[in-house]
This record gives C-alpha cells, sequence and structure tokens, in this order.
C-alpha cells in the first residue's frame, strides 16, 4: 500500500487517516523516501524541512476532519514564504534567506492540516514558463528527463507526476500552473483575479497578472485545496465573489448544457503543432459528445498584446527585486542576478511610469474586448501551449543573441496562457490527451469571470468521460 500512497486523491488520504488506517507519519515518511529516490534524477525539490515534518505528521491524530489532515504537500520555492525554511525564489542573490513567518496561503495550508516536506524548483523570480535556473539547474520531466516540466510552477508539477507528493502549491503570472500542468499530465487550475490572496508581503503584481493555486492529478483535488486558499485578507486590493457552495460540490454537480467555443489559432501568430490542435479538436467532440453545444471561434490575433504584455511583465520583475530586497532587509546583489532578469531589470529602468501605463491600459482595453464575448458562450476551449513538452535548453538564446531573447522564445510556445491573465478569467489545463511518443498534451479551458464553479464541474464531467489519474510517468515512486 506504501508505495501507491501518493497516488492516491486527497479525499482518499484524508479519510483513511480520520479512519486510523493510515498514519501522517506514515504518509510524510512515504513522501520523504520518494524524494530520496527520485530527486536525483528529477531535481523537483531544492529545499527540505523532513524534520519538522515528522514531528507535525506525529502531531496528527486519527478522527481529524480537517480537510488535508497528514497530507504532504510541497510549496513553489516563489512568492509564499515558508516559516522557517529557506526562501529563494529561485535566486542566488536570494541567498540563504529563512523568512520568520508564512504567508497568508501557507498558513491556510497548514491550519487546513497540510504537511509541508520541501520547496520546489522554480525558474529565477518565475520568470520563464520552463524551469532552469542557474541556482539550481533544471526540472526533468517524469515523463521524458530530457524534456522540459514546464514552468514555473516545474518543480511542483514533476514532484506530483512522479508520486513524491499527492498534490503541490503552485502559482500562474502567465501560465505557470498551467503550462506545467500540460507538460506533466496533471491538472493545473489558475483561479480568477483576487480569489486567492498574496498577502501579507505582497498585493499584485505586473498589474494584478499573478495568482495562487495547486498542481493535482485530478480534479476533486483542486477542489479541496481551493476550498482552503481562497479568501479576502485584510488590505487585499482584489477579491473574488464568494462561491455558492464549497468548490468540492461543483465536481459533483453537472455543468449543464453549455455554450463552447473552441479555437486553435494562437493570439500572436504562433504556429500552434499539429498534436496540440489534435487535443482540442478531440475535446471538442467529446464535448459535444456530452451534449454540449460547439462551434469554433472567432480567430483572436493581436500583434500588440505579447509586446505590451512582455513590457507589464518585465517592470513587474524590477519591482519584484526591490520587494525581495525589502524583504530580506536589504538590497538583492544585481551582479547575481541572471543575465535575463537583469537585463529586464535594467530596460525597465529606463521607461517612464507612462510606458507601464500605457502597456497596461492596452492590455485591459484588449480585455474588455475578450470578456464581452462570454455573453454568448460560457467556455473557451484551446489549446494549452503550442507545442509538446519541449527539450530542455530549447528556448535558451543562441550565441550571440540577448538574455531578452528567452521572452521573445517562450511567448511562441505558450501564447494561450498569459492572455487569461490579463483578464483575470479563470482557466484550467486538463490532460486529456497524448502525443504519439507518449507525452502529455494538455487542453485550456477558460471560464466566465469568477466562474470556477462552472470549470470544476464541466472538469469533473469530462475526467468522468475520459480518466486520466491512473496513467503513470516514465520516472515515479516505485
Amino acid at each position: 500500500m506504501a508505495d501507491d500512497l501518493m497516488f492516491q486523491s486527497v479525499t482518499e488520504l484524508t479519510a483513511a487517516v480520520r479512519a486510523g488506517d493510515v498514519s501522517a507519519r506514515e504518509l510524510v515518511e512515504t513522501s520523504l523516501g520518494a524524494i530520496d529516490s527520485l530527486n536525483g534524477e528529477l531535481n523537483a525539490v531544492v529545499t527540505r524541512c523532513d524534520e519538522r515534518a515528522l514531528a507535525e505528521a506525529d502531531a496528527v491524530r486519527g478522527g481529524d476532519e480537517r480537510p488535508l489532515a497528514g497530507v504532504p504537500i510541497v510549496i513553489k520555492d516563489l512568492v509564499a514564504l515558508t516559516e522557517g525554511v529557506r526562501t529563494t525564489m529561485g535566486m542566488a542573490a536570494m541567498e540563504e534567506w529563512v523568512p520568520s513567518a508564512d504567508s497568508a496561503l501557507v498558513r491556510r495550508l497548514r491550519e487546513a492540516g497540510a504537511i509541508v516536506v520541501g520547496k520546489t524548483n522554480t525558474p529565477e523570480m518565475g520568470i520563464l514558463p520552463v524551469t532552469e535556473p542557474q541556482r539550481f539547474g533544471p526540472a526533468r520531466n517524469p515523463w521524458d528527463t530530457g524534456r522540459t516540466t514546464g514552468g514555473s510552477s516545474g518543480g511542483s508539477a514533476a514532484a506530483v507526476a512522479s508520486g513524491m507528493v499527492p498534490v503541490a502549491h503552485g502559482n500562474d503570472g502567465g501560465g505557470s500552473i498551467r503550462i506545467p500542468a500540460s507538460c506533466c499530465g496533471l491538472v493545473g487550475l489558475k483561479p480568477s483575479r483576487g480569489r486567492v490572496s498574496l498577502a501579507p508581503e505582497f498585493s499584485e503584481f505586473a498589474g494584478a497578472v499573478a495568482i495562487e493555486g495547486c498542481i493535482s492529478r485530478n480534479v476533486a483535488d483542486t477542489a479541496v485545496v481551493l476550498d482552503v486558499i481562497s479568501g479576502y485578507e485584510p488590505g487585499d486590493p482584489y477579491w473574488a465573489p464568494e462561491p455558492s457552495a464549497p468548490f468540492l460540490e461543483s465536481v459533483d454537480r453537472g455543468p449543464g448544457s453549455l455554450r463552447v467555443a473552441y479555437t486553435t489559432t494562437s493570439p500572436n501568430g504562433a504556429p500552434v503543432h499539429e498534436e496540440c490542435a489534435t487535443a482540442v479538436t478531440e475535446c471538442a467532440a467529446l464535448l459535444e459528445s456530452l451534449g454540449h453545444t460547439v462551434d469554433e471561434a472567432p480567430a483572436f490575433v493581436d500583434e500588440g498584446y505579447v509586446e505590451s504584455f512582455i513590457k507589464i511583465w518585465t517592470a513587474g520583475v524590477a519591482d519584484e527585486v526591490h520587494t525581495y530586497g525589502r524583504l530580506r532587509g536589504q538590497p538583492l546583489d544585481r551582479d547575481k542576478l541572471e543575465p535575463l532578469t537583469s537585463e529586464m531589470v535594467t530596460l525597465a529602468d529606463s521607461w517612464k511610469a507612462a510606458d507601464y501605463l500605457a502597456a497596461l491600459d492596452y492590455l485591459r482595453q484588449m480585455s474588455r474586448t475578450l470578456v464581452a464575448t462570454w455573453s454568448d458562450l460560457d467556455i473557451l476551449l484551446t489549446p494549452t501551449v503550442a507545442q509538446p513538452p519541449l527539450p530542455i535548453g530549447a528556448l535558451a538564446p543562441k550565441d550571440g543573441e540577448p538574455a531578452f531573447q528567452w521572452l521573445l522564445n517562450a511567448a511562441m510556445w505558450v501564447p494561450f496562457t498569459p492572455v487569461w491573465n490579463v483578464t483575470g478569467q479563470p482557466a484550467v489545463s486538463l490532460p486529456l490527451y497524448q502525443s504519439a511518443d507518449g507525452l502529455p498534451v494538455g487542453v485550456q479551458l477558460v471560464g466566465p469571470p469568477a466562474g470556477e464553479e462552472l470549470l470544476l464541474s464541466l472538469s469533473a464531467q469530462l475526467e468522468a468521460a475520459r480518466p486520466w489519474s491512473d496513467r503513470r510517468a516514465g520516472v515515479i515512486a516505485a
């Protein structure tokens, strides 16, 4: 049984702990053993907290009714601070900084009974959609260790896909939950703007595009975690309306007959791989068979979208460099920044405030146009990424190119995800398809504003019609 524990659902694990069929210590020991066995190959976990995790596990008793009682979890080493555990943001410049308190998200997870066993690999400051930081080296995909996990929650996705933990924290500023979920064959929901707080250290990032969430193996586990981490914290600049019922109830609630539109045309004109397009058309056919009305959406192409998004992203990175220095109590050593980060900070420092505000206004006007289309549909279906998981290093600039080329290359691989960070709508990647060589290929469903309940309900219907949670990557806990 122990070999299979980390592949069981959160609800199965908490029920077993509650009934006394398994102890929280056994769950944590199984998780730590899987990390021992696999992390040398996958490089998913960069900081561990074994002793504290085991002590917290021993404090969990049978009959514990908390929704995550005894469940091992990893925290992405970005934004979410962990009391007493090293937090680096993927940066050498953060050195060995240890926060003195948990972020609100981590506090909520721990109060719900989750046990943090480690922090996961992420690109420096979460800038890129691949997880290849200089400080820690690349995270490797359990389906093919020569391929990317995606990013920036790549370490978290590798940890779940390989069976190190049943669920992992992630955050998403341009696709950073959905992209690794697609690459690693998992469920990745980006919640609505304001659904999950960044308190108390952060208010927003780059025009409020970033949001916290999780990566899991099934829809119900995502709903359980969303119920735990959602909610307003004092001083939040944005907050989403309360759901009509706990999100977990959405999983058992039929979505009804929905109006679904689909497209395989990227907003920036990036070419879309045949298998990513096929994943969408097969999902469209499945949705139609389930009683939904499915039509092809008019192409939405906006040439200014990438330029404006990269501009607010660049300005956001410069702002976060200052924020991390404030958290540490001393400015970051800019000589320790990666070349891309350094170029972005230098570029942002050369702009006027009006440059940033003009880019932000462009994107918000684009949002008005996009969100207005939801008067005629309920769900939009797109590829999650434009190509299946890339080889590690595929987005790196060529010799002689500036480091900034990383971002331009990334825009051609992940054109479909950042749009919904801009509009603030919820979006989820589901692992419905696999490529001819067995690599996961996700599809993205985008819901209406504050429409997580609808997305979870539809996602659960798709999971029941074409289950995926029993699929196993090539590199997993034995």
